[in-house]
């Protein structure tokens, strides 16, 4: 296809879909997930000592060690839990404490498997302790924000090879998520509605873009996507916050979270990733206008001067295609009967 210039409806930003640009020697950059590391992994059964004391836990037997997943502080955090925020000025220039929390969510603790290769449960397991952490953390006063995120292989961010995502509160509302409230608002305040309804409504009625869909999600690459095999998971009921999820949809987003991950294990060659948890923080006092969702993105390309310069993002593979490259791995992958539905099925669950 011809280059196209997208905008984004709700960050209002940029992106050159350049189709031709696929067509170069080796468009896609193959980063290794492997991480090398020296020494026991701390994230390993009998290795408890290694990590500061739990703060949850759950557990598959009574038995001392028999735990099916451990979030603990981060032994080295970003930011710390202790004290009071100090808000301060320098000149023009504000500064506050480090004041938040630091988590590490490890996941499972066998040390040779990933959310594609996870059994169901073990994802509904990791869900799950998103929501019970951020929960806990937004009793204390000083939170204005929670995120959950994960960085897959090392050049996604990651440095130890066990399986682990990460939960940050911040005294702040990131700008990002600023953005996307602003954005929103904006749409709402025109139309009298919230835009990712309007989105999902949209990409299920021409659903080019859609790459599969349960009771409860639909997964799309977005229509003006920053970066290849980019995905979002929508929630088909409005909802603000993610910490209200109910158990049956804990489980309907640990099951299509995992097929997205199983279908880049199997296009693209288990390639490093983050996924990133966007919802409302808490008290805001808009939730008919936020949609919360899940982000997505396969590490195959790497910004460089024009994206930095320009704020645009250049993506060689149309989201179109890409959606199609996914949903055609359905007749190759394990799915359970009646489990999840591609953008072409039919029945209940897609409509």
């Amino acid at each position: 296809m011809p280059s196209e210039l997208r905008k984004d409806p709700v960050m209002g930003r940029w992106v050159i879909i350049s189709g031709e640009r696929s067509r170069r020697p080796n468009p896609f950059r193959h980063y290794t997930t492997a991480i090398e590391t020296a020494g026991a992994c701390p994230f390993c059964p009998g290795n408890e000592s290694m990590t500061p004391p739990e703060v949850l836990s759950y557990r598959s037997s009574c038995e001392e060690g028999g735990w099916k997943l451990r979030v603990v502080p981060n032994l080295f955090p970003a930011l710390r839990i202790e004290g009071d925020l100090d808000k301060r000025g320098e000149g023009l220039y504000d500064v506050m404490r480090g004041v938040g929390a630091h988590e590490v969510v490890i996941e499972t603790p066998d040390h040779e498997s990933t959310p594609a290769t996870y059994a169901q449960d073990q994802m509904v397991a990791v869900i799950g302790a998103y929501r019970d952490r951020m929960l806990d953390l937004l009793r204390d006063g000083r939170f204005r924000y929670v995120m959950a995120f994960k960085n897959h292989g090392a050049p996604a961010g990651a440095t130890l090879a066990h399986a682990h995502s990460q939960i940050i509160a911040l005294p702040v509302v990131p700008v990002r998520v600023g953005w996307a409230m602003e954005g929103c608002d904006k749409y709402f305040e025109y139309r009298g509605r919230c835009i990712y309804c309007d989105i999902l409504s949209q990409e299920l009625s021409d659903p080019r873009r859609v790459v599969v869909q349960n009771h409860h999600f639909v997964a799309i690459a977005p229509f003006a996507s920053r970066f290849p095999f980019e995905i979002s998971i929508l929630p088909r009921r409005h909802e603000a916050f993610f910490w209200g999820l109910s158990h049956d949809h804990v489980v309907a987003l640990a099951e299509i979270l995992q097929d997205i991950l199983r279908r880049y294990r199997l296009a693209l060659k288990d390639p490093p990733y983050n996924y990133i948890l966007h919802t409302a923080p808490p008290g805001y006092p808009s939730p008919d206008r936020y949609h919360w969702q899940v982000e997505v993105i396969p590490k195959l390309t790497e910004a460089a001067g024009f994206e930095w310069g320009s704020g645009f993002f250049i993506n060689p593979m149309p989201p179109e295609e890409a959606a199609e490259r996914l949903r055609d791995l359905e007749r190759v992958m394990d799915v359970p009967e009646g489990h999840l539905l591609t953008a072409g099925s039919s029945g209940t669950r897609g409509g």
